[in-house]
């Protein structure tokens, strides 16, 4: 499957697609499970409460955010797949993550959840056929491909996995 073309989401996550290495998508997307696990692993239970700046989420508060983004655009993904013209609304993670209340779970519970969560939509994504993947719908007032949502699945979490290596780990 090729990847999607700058027309098929908006600019707002170009830096996501871009990051994502050639391969196959269903693949990396799967791979990235696995991987979530391995990385936080080495990460205690005290660590992932830690914020690098008084203002930023904490750890645990950066893994509540992509289970919340991929609730969020896995279903866009199946709305857009079945032809859903309804217009979806956007969504705040500045008030998606604190009402989320992750900072009170276990950093191997959001990481399990996570897991579970993206095995389900890699599972959802090998039932779409190519015409299903070249389906378009709009949220948050851009247009939005069902292929675009894959991208950037992984985009974001490549791009979150940074923001921790570089401004959380590296202390």
């Amino acid at each position: 499957m090729k990847r999607p073309d700058p027309k098929e989401y908006s600019e707002y996550y170009h830096n996501y697609v871009q990051q994502v290495p050639k391969g196959n998508i269903l693949e990396i997307l799967d791979k990235q499970a696995d991987l979530l696990g391995r990385f936080f692993a080495e990460i205690s239970e005290e660590k992932s409460l830690y914020r690098y700046a008084p203002d930023k989420w904490s750890i645990r508060e950066v893994v509540g955010h992509l289970l919340d983004v991929e609730r969020v655009f896995s279903y866009r993904a199946f709305r857009f797949s079945r032809g859903d013209q309804t217009e979806l609304p956007g969504f705040d993670e500045n008030s998606y993550v604190p009402n989320g209340n992750y900072n009170a779970h276990d950093i191997s519970e959001l990481v399990e959840e996570f897991y579970l969560l993206r095995k389900a939509t890699v599972s959802m994504f090998h039932g779409f056929d190519k015409k299903m993947w070249d389906l378009n719908g709009k949220a948050n007032g851009a247009a939005m491909s069902v292929r675009a949502t894959a991208w950037i699945l992984a985009g974001h979490l490549i791009h979150h996995m940074k923001v921790i290596q570089s401004r959380y780990l590296s202390k």
